[in-house]
């Protein structure tokens, strides 16, 4: 699997350059009035979540699909991580009568081959969720500079299948990110994951768009989705 690979790949390296990664999982923490002792994290990489939780856990578990990041993540024993792809159909099956407290997941649904499967399946677990999940924003100017479709799906789209399953508030994040030269800013998107390893433009059209960007940063936008209790527990 392509993306997969790219994200083991660039696991080591992954942490120096997912600054906006790291300020969404603080603000995703932020969300969250309770502390929850068992969480599972879908997506959990090399543990950005684990890392912003600032109380005691009992139990954390971690799925990811790359071994290579999972192999950099914090290690304990109230810490269990399974290589697992969350569009897997059979991804949760584990968990179906394991009793989490919150279910965690940020800057990783976005990749959900098919985010309606995926959030029914999630919904399942009659667990409270906090979601951030990138929308097709993200990386705006440079999609319209190079005349490609976005590779995400948007905001109301995401918010419109999340409403079916969860009784959540929404929020939308929008940051920019500034770099020195338009070099560094491509070489930032190859390592920082948010691409997916994907890569849409041959040799002369990278050149071609390198030449032309007009911005000297780049565009994010996530949204935040966030249940207080579950539409089960309500």
């Amino acid at each position: 699997m392509k993306i997969q690979n790219a994200f083991s790949r660039n696991a080591r390296a992954y942490n120096q350059f997912n600054v906006i990664q790291q300020k969404v999982a603080e603000e995703l923490i932020g969300k969250i009035s309770d502390t929850p002792a068992s969480i599972l994290d879908i997506g959990c990489g090399r543990g950005g979540m684990y890392r912003s939780v600032s109380w005691p856990l009992k139990e954390f578990v971690g799925i990811d699909f790359a071994e290579g990041m999972l192999a950099l993540h914090p290690k304990a024993e109230h810490i269990e991580l399974f290589i697992k792809d969350f569009n897997d159909p059979d991804c949760f099956t584990a968990f179906q009568n394991h009793r989490f407290e919150r279910i965690l997941s940020a800057s990783a649904l976005q990749w959900a081959d098919d985010l309606d499967s995926t959030f029914s399946r999630i919904a399942a677990l009659n667990t409270p969720v906090s979601f951030a999940i990138f929308t097709s924003d993200t990386f705006k100017t440079l999609h319209e500079t190079a005349s490609i479709p976005p590779l995400l799906r948007s905001a109301e789209e995401i918010e419109t299948l999340s409403k079916k399953y969860f009784n959540a508030e929404y929020e939308l994040l929008r940051y920019t990110l500034e770099f020195p030269s338009v070099r560094e800013m491509f070489r930032y998107m190859k390592k920082s994951g948010i691409g997916g390893g994907r890569n849409l433009l041959g040799y002369k059209e990278m050149k071609r768009l390198m030449a032309e960007y007009p911005l000297d940063h780049l565009e994010y936008e996530i949204l935040l989705i966030h249940e207080e209790k579950s539409r089960a527990g309500q």
